[in-house]
């Protein structure tokens, strides 16, 4: 199996890299700095430099796995930024660094990973329940839940865009003990990643369900499996 993982430099992603790496996949990913491409090296990873925020580093992504026939993509370069109550709006810089990290990267990035993928691959983007609007009880970091709801757009065009060619999905991780979660989170992050993993990997294996069907033109998923409304 050939995984790829976009954003792998620490925490759900570098444990991705982890898993797959155990599985016995062959896995390329991303990090952003030279720390990060030296932990996905210790993992036996092929590493790549990708920064989703500068357009010069994300334009050079497609050259660098142009014709690798990956089985699974995974999207999962993210940030929170500042934590600002609703109706507060953000500030400009926050604004430009939450929007641009969760949606332009993705943006960026994603239509050179379709075109690197295997026939009937599966790709994935890491959203959040917190992106939900059918489901949305909470209105806490207004910013963030914008931004994976933008994000949950791009996926939902993207799944439509190629069809019978891939499975999509975004997947909601759950609260995870890690930098970006913090200690008090629900989960740690090899549950969590265990989750998501099986979650990919039985994607079409119900009947009538594969990839250019109605129910897989984009799907939005919990760590667990449980569908999450839009």
């Amino acid at each position: 199996m050939k995984v790829l993982i976009v954003g792998a430099s620490r925490g759900i992603g570098l444990e991705f890299v982890r898993q797959y790496r155990a599985d016995g996949a062959e896995v390329t990913a991303t990090a952003r700095d030279a720390a990060g491409l030296e932990r996905l090296r210790a993992l036996g990873a092929t590493a790549l430099q990708l920064d989703v925020v500068d357009a010069a580093s994300a334009s050079g992504l497609g050259w660098q796995i142009e014709g690798a026939g990956f089985d699974v993509a995974i999207v999962n370069a993210g940030v929170v930024g500042a934590r600002r109550p609703v109706l507060e709006p953000p500030t400009a810089d926050d604004f430009d660094l939450v929007m641009r990290t969760n949606v332009l990267g993705p943006m960026r990035v994603v239509p050179q990973v379709a075109e690197a993928l295997a026939p009937g691959a599966k790709l994935a983007v890491l959203s959040s329940r917190m992106g939900s609007i059918g489901g949305r009880t909470g209105t806490s970091n207004w910013l963030y839940r914008a931004s994976k709801a933008a994000l949950n757009s791009v996926l939902k065009d993207a799944a439509l865009t190629l069809g019978d060619r891939a499975h999509c999905v975004a997947l909601h991780p759950g609260w995870v003990r890690t930098d970006m979660g913090g200690a008090g989170a629900d989960l740690d992050v090899a549950t969590s990643v265990a989750g998501m993993r099986r979650v990919i990997a039985g994607l079409g294996a119900d009947p009538g369900t594969g990839p250019g069907t109605d129910a897989e033109r984009g799907m939005f998923r919990n760590h667990d499996g449980a569908t999450i409304p839009w």
